[in-house]
């Protein structure tokens, strides 16, 4: 049921480690709610076949975790197969995995119950300037607390985190890109064939427009705080050591500074899981990076980053690589719906759909916490499914 998908010996033991220490404890999850504005981006993701759909998409999936239906917004419409949101639902309630929600920067407001976080609304990380520096660090630190807060409240469990935001696999692979990771063609898509090209495209006149800003103000100005004055030859477009929060408001999303601080204050007294893939892998990226710059203690020991087999075997990706890179345990669950009878399901063992909501992660704790058997979650995601 759970694959250690980390080639390095130091994170396979990690993740050994984790796993052994964690197993029969019970899970709660949490999921960020989030937006950028580089969604609207014609084709950038399928989870909304159109711009408009993609605006509401973490809105819907807010509503349909909590409720089982969705009262406002409906899930998206998607190419093939079904929200990953009906997925996770279906683990949570057959398990029954407590749910806490956060949302911040959301173009309209969550009707069902949730924490909110400051309000920044994301802009196009094409303009370099997708926050402020000060929006960035209310959000990290705003993240830093609520971390902290999860991990009194559930001091013998762990937590599962997950996310919800649009376009995140290109926030991802900025953020990853700022940091000097080369992860071209290896971070994921929700596309069946991933639309490298357009990402490279997008993050480039990002961090080019990131890059001009700074030369102009010599660096003076707070949102371009850079420990080098040097940069990396044009063609790279990246600075050399720079402030990661600075690099998440040039060119992230809310949901990775949010997520970064709860990493490193759960870590210090409780387990977490990182539910996701390339996105989840670019928070741990970042993480360690404001760890490092601001000097913050955490324990690498209590995290993990797992997500699904789909994305693991996506042959348009190469997420262990990225893994290796910035040196995270890497976990994948072995959920199948190759024997389901619902074509919905089937499309996720054909690449049209591969994460979101967490869903891997949450299924790893449901095997971790009950050793539920893929049949068991197959059947009641199927069940779920049923009620749509």
């Amino acid at each position: 049921m759970i694959r250690i998908c980390t080639r390095a010996i130091a994170p396979s033991e990690q993740a050994r480690g984790w796993l052994r220490r964690y197993r029969g404890k019970k899970p709660h999850f949490a999921c960020i709610l989030s937006f950028t504005e580089t969604s609207l981006q014609p084709q950038i993701s399928a989870a909304g076949t159109s711009p408009n759909a993609r605006r509401y998409t973490a809105l819907a999936d807010g509503e349909y975790l909590h409720s089982g239906k969705n009262s406002r917004y409906s899930l998206p419409p998607l190419p093939a197969g079904v929200s990953p949101a009906v997925l996770t639902r279906a683990i949570l309630t057959h398990c029954n995995i407590p749910l806490r929600l956060f949302s911040t920067g959301l173009p309209d407001c969550l009707t069902v119950p949730h924490t909110s976080l400051p309000t920044v609304l994301a802009k196009d990380l094409r303009t370099g300037s997708a926050m402020t520096l000060q929006q960035a660090e209310r959000l990290f630190n705003s993240g830093y607390e609520q971390g902290a807060q999860l991990a009194t409240e559930r001091p013998d469990s762990y937590w599962v985190l997950g996310e919800s935001v649009v376009g995140g696999t290109t926030t991802a692979q900025a953020i990853l890109t700022a940091l000097g990771y080369e992860v071209t063609g290896k971070v994921g898509s929700s596309h069946l064939q991933s639309n490298h090209e357009q990402k490279q495209a997008l993050i480039q006149s990002g961090l080019r427009h990131w890059q001009e800003r700074c030369k102009v103000t010599e660096h003076r100005s707070t949102d371009c705080q850079f420990t080098d004055r040097q940069f990396l030859p044009s063609k790279q477009l990246r600075p050399y050591s720079i402030n990661p929060v600075a690099a998440a408001s040039a060119i992230g999303d809310p949901m990775q500074l949010v997520a970064a601080g709860m990493m490193l204050s759960i870590s210090q007294s409780t387990g977490l899981l990182l539910a996701g893939g390339s996105q989840m892998l670019a928070v741990y990226a970042l993480a360690k990076a404001i760890a490092s710059f601001k000097n913050i203690p955490w324990n690498p020991h209590q995290v993990v980053v797992g997500t699904t087999r789909w994305v693991i075997e996506d042959t348009g990706a190469d997420t262990i690589t990225i893994a290796q890179a910035v040196g995270a345990p890497y976990l994948a669950s072995q959920l199948s719906f190759a024997h389901s009878p619902y074509f919905q399901l089937r499309a996720y063992e054909r690449g049209f759909v591969k994460e979101g909501t967490g869903v891997g992660g949450c299924a790893i704790a449901a095997h971790l916490d009950q050793n539920c058997t893929n049949a068991q979650l197959r059947h009641a995601i199927e069940a779920q499914l049923r009620q749509l």
